[in-house]
């Protein structure tokens, strides 16, 4: 499985922030029941991380308005040893 952060931007408007989390929650997915919001601070978008195997299913877990504004990055971790072997193909 990979993990995936999802950010989903919606409308400034007062009524668009309020209409985009009621629409998240209400579609009953566990993972959108527990998205993170920042329109309190001004940032009108919704996160939240998902383990999936692709891409494509993490997208498919939101409702379908919100599907082509998504936007979905993989996350991955790097160790020391992980790090040295890539810089070491990267030195001049």
């Amino acid at each position: 499985m990979s993990k995936f952060f999802i950010e989903v931007p919606h409308e400034e408007e007062k009524v668009a922030c309020l209409r985009a989390a009621q629409t998240l929650l209400k579609s009953g997915s566990h993972f959108l029941t527990n998205a993170e919001f920042g329109c309190l601070d001004g940032e009108h978008k919704a996160w939240i991380i998902v383990d999936v195997d692709t891409r494509e299913t993490a997208r498919a877990i939101l409702p379908a308005d919100y599907r082509s504004k998504a936007k979905i990055i993989q996350l991955n971790k790097f160790n020391l040893a992980e790090l040295d072997e890539l810089l070491s193909h990267h030195t001049d």
